[in-house]
């Protein structure tokens, strides 16, 4: 213990002697997470639409009414011909175009579904396909509203007619916030980042500054070596998931549900895991430019996409499905999203922990017998 806590108050007080390093590893995740919960968003509102209405009747005006008083669409432009969508969608002036056909409202009246064309700008396949999405429901509700008025207005009890009565609801995120999807896997992918990248340079540091020779005469074993290089930054990757779920709860109003000891013990399996990968890095590379580059490589494509971080890993080939188990991130990722919004225990998280525990034994000791090897 006397050896280990030797090497890890001399990485300790190399951290905290750093200014630089201090506000790369505590600021930037607090930059990198303010910067992707806005930028990465699939919450698309106000699509630029242009109205072609070619009936002028009431129930027309009504429906383009519709969709302008809705969040998701914003008739910013009227259309006087057909011939106007192609140059629209050609100077991207417009995301959707919304015809509303010959005979829309004579149709509407006589209680047959009216023609509607929704035209939309598929160069944005996120965009295009949240439109067709809102364009249908919400086309679907005026539908339906519609006929409940004409019901009534024959004297009729519309809830007397029969039908289907469906009741939506959704759990964990009812208000449909990307930033409740995106925050607990962001914990993942920032914490992956500062701890494989900076402890990816400990070794090859050693090397440029004349102490490694040193580590290989002095009576330190390797796996004591390993345990003291990972201690303080494990550490500071702790600190940083604690800084960025406060920042998520206080400042983006992110549920939590679950255990807090929990997601510890989550955090610092995993946290073990990013700092071998780190440390398998460094006692290979030969320079620090090379470690940086291994480490971005290693840590930053696998963790954004074979994780579930953007694309739900069931989209995925099978290749890459079966890859994704290979990477610690993917694991890590399920607990934090189920304890944040599900607030799922042990019951149901014991094979992401056993498969965590499994890779944090195997990837330092795999980092311990290479710096034998490099000795």
């Amino acid at each position: 213990m006397r050896r280990i806590f030797a090497i890890a108050r001399k990485e300790f007080l190399h951290i905290i002697r750093d200014r630089r390093l201090l506000g790369v590893i505590l600021i930037m995740p607090l930059v990198q997470l303010f910067l992707y919960s806005y930028a990465l968003s699939f919450d698309v509102k106000h699509l630029p639409t242009a109205a072609l209405d070619m009936d002028h009747s009431a129930q027309s005006r009504q429906y383009i009414n519709a969709l302008e008083q809705s969040n998701y669409f914003k008739v910013d432009r009227v259309l006087n011909n057909y011939s106007e969508v192609e140059g629209v969608f050609l100077n991207n002036s417009e995301d959707v175009v919304v015809v509303v056909s010959n005979g829309f409202g004579r149709t509407i009246s006589g209680g047959q579904p009216g023609p509607i064309q929704m035209l939309v700008d598929g160069s944005d396949a996120n965009s295009a396909q949240l439109a067709q999405t809102y364009g249908t429901a919400l086309s679907r509700v005026w539908g339906a509203q519609t006929t409940i008025q004409q019901v009534e207005a024959k004297g009729f009890n519309a809830a007397n007619q029969v039908g289907l009565s469906s009741n939506l609801r959704t759990w964990y995120n009812p208000e449909g916030q990307s930033a409740a999807y995106f925050v607990p896997g962001l914990i993942v992918v920032l914490v992956t980042m500062i701890t494989v990248i900076q402890t990816a340079n400990t070794l090859v540091r050693e090397k440029e500054n004349g102490t490694y020779e040193q580590l290989i005469v002095s009576p330190i074993r390797r796996i004591e070596l390993m345990i003291g290089k990972m201690t303080p930054w494990a550490g500071i990757g702790a600190l940083d998931i604690i800084i960025i779920s406060l920042v998520g709860v206080l400042a983006f109003r992110i549920p939590f549900r679950g255990s807090a000891l929990l997601l510890a013990l989550g955090s610092l399996l995993y946290v073990v895991c990013s700092l071998g990968l780190g440390l398998i890095i460094s006692a290979r590379a030969t320079s620090v430019d090379t470690a940086n580059q291994l480490a971005a490589l290693v840590s930053f494509l696998p963790t954004f996409m074979l994780s579930g971080f953007i694309f739900p890993l069931s989209s995925l080939p099978m290749f890459l499905q079966f890859l994704s188990y290979l990477y610690p991130a993917r694991y890590f990722m399920v607990i934090t999203r189920t304890i944040f919004l599900k607030g799922g225990g042990m019951s149901v998280l014991w094979p992401q922990f056993a498969a965590l525990t499994i890779f944090a034994v195997l990837i330092t000791v795999f980092a311990a017998s290479l710096y034998r090897e490099r000795a």
